[in-house]
């Protein structure tokens, strides 16, 4: 029942007073890269609920700590394995969960397109040691400008993405990136997200973020993505 309930709540199709996707992770502390497989190379447990990075928050909100809901938004086929996890939110994670999610945003604001080329073999090379042969992804990513992103509201809980184009990126882990961020866009007008800034998971006014975000030239806009509710 209660992942039912958590499940509504995110579509909108149900709303309790002061009962939003996340609220008992409210002050859980930050910690990077908390999930793993429980074997080499990362032998960190499958599902807990004590510590979350930006992703892995977004992630058992969707799967309300269940594991087998999780391990199937986690990886491809929800097959559990290090290299066939959704690594990346660009090439991975939006397109192995489309049954769940969704890029809406042309349908709030107009949209921009951010191009990023996924080099998925030279990642798992530079930052993890592995060889293994995967093709580069090139990906059109749909973003709305902070600038039109001023004027957006939400009557409805989305994950919102957040995109940039840094070409430092590359040189420290071996590849482009164009999602650095994520969390839930709560229709009260508050971000809700694991931050790094502040080591743990906090509620703070989307807006006020997104302006905050904005005074850094390499970051560009964001990401609507709907949560479908036939799933």
């Amino acid at each position: 029942m209660r992942r039912i309930l958590g499940l509504l709540l995110l579509t909108g199709c149900v709303s309790v007073q002061g009962d939003l996707p996340g609220q008992s992770y409210l002050e859980m502390p930050y910690l990077n890269s908390p999930l793993g497989e429980e074997m080499w190379p990362d032998m960190d447990p499958l599902v807990r609920e004590d510590a979350f990075d930006c992703t892995t928050f977004v992630e058992t909100v969707l799967a309300d700590a269940d594991v087998n809901r999780l391990n199937k938004i986690r990886y491809k086929n929800g097959q559990v394995g290090f290299l066939s996890r959704n690594h990346f939110i660009e090439s991975d994670w939006m397109k192995n969960n489309a049954d769940l999610v969704q890029n809406v945003s042309k349908n709030y604001a107009p949209v921009n397109v951010r191009t990023v080329v996924i080099d998925k073999k030279n990642w798992f090379k530079v930052v993890h040691g592995i060889d293994y042969d995967v093709p580069i992804q090139s990906v059109d990513v749909e973003y709305i400008t902070y600038e039109n992103a001023k004027e957006v509201n939400l009557k409805k809980t989305m994950i919102v993405l957040f995109v940039a184009d840094n070409p430092k990126i590359r040189d420290k882990i071996g590849t482009d990136l164009a999602i650095v961020h994520m969390g839930l866009w709560l229709p009260n007008g508050m971000l809700r997200h694991a931050s790094s800034e502040h080591g743990k998971v906090i509620d703070v006014d989307v807006k006020q973020y997104m302006k905050q975000r904005q005074k850094n030239k390499h970051n560009l806009g964001i990401v609507l993505v709907d949560i479908k509710n036939d799933r």
